[in-house]
């Protein structure tokens, strides 16, 4: 039986929270306590609170414990990059608006973005992530690419508008995403992107352009996220090279 990874413990641990489990204002189980519930290592229990203290959830002192501060997550996600089921999962407990579903031929601007021929027809769904409550802000606006051939999935994207396309590709094509590669840059944001964030036009934001490959290479989905940088932050884990 594999360890959990610390994502798996954060999560357990933040919907403990979530559902009284652990109410506001109680002292979580001591990190040798967790440590042996989860059967894993104290450091990567250490990893979990740390992520659940990132989001505003609880609070860490010497001596004291961990104390649940908040049962909601602040503004702003954090990622945790561990594996591709962590990716497909991020943003999952924010609130997603109805997408928006069209057919697009890509211009040349498009093209070198995506990384394909000017004139290529797409499929395109794109929506937008938002903070939790009636004052929540925009955490992020995505515009997703699949081949026309897809075209059946807009009806499956619109019955169940919670499931991310990549599971849904993986539902009803009988394929599976085996490879994710993303890149990631700071770009101003457009006019367009600013009133649609919330933000100034011109103001930095963080577009991340994702590649989801099948397992001969293939690429099966393209998509690119635009962030409000004060709003957005994703965490990597790196582990030194065995040998």
């Amino acid at each position: 039986m594999n360890k959990p990874r610390f994502t798996d413990i954060a999560r357990h641990l933040e919907e403990g929270i979530a559902s009284g489990h652990f109410p506001l204002g109680s002292l979580l189980p001591t990190e040798l306590e967790l440590r042996d519930h989860y059967q894993t290592s104290r450091h990567t229990v250490r990893m979990a609170l740390q992520a659940l203290q990132d989001a505003g959830l609880v609070s860490r002192r010497k001596n004291v414990g961990t104390r649940v501060e908040s049962a909601v997550a602040r503004a702003g996600f954090q990622q945790s990059l561990a594996s591709v089921e962590d990716l497909m999962q991020y943003g999952a407990a924010h609130l997603r608006l109805a997408p928006e579903i069209d057919t697009i031929s890509s211009n040349a601007a498009l093209s070198r973005l995506l990384g394909c021929a000017a004139g290529t027809r797409w499929l395109r769904i794109s929506g937008m992530r938002m903070e939790a409550g009636p004052q929540g802000l925009p955490l992020g606006w995505t515009d997703i690419y699949v081949d026309t051939k897809y075209e059946a999935l807009e009806a499956h994207v619109r019955a169940a508008p919670d499931t991310l396309l990549s599971a849904l590709i993986e539902q009803h094509y009988g394929l599976r995403v085996a490879e994710i590669v993303q890149q990631v840059r700071a770009v101003d944001a457009s006019a367009a992107m600013a009133k649609r964030l919330h933000v100034e036009a011109g103001s930095a934001t963080l577009q991340i352009l994702r590649h989801y490959l099948d397992a001969d290479g293939g690429v099966l989905v393209r998509s690119v996220a635009t962030h409000p940088g004060e709003r957005f932050f994703f965490t990597t884990r790196l582990q030194r090279a065995k040998g």
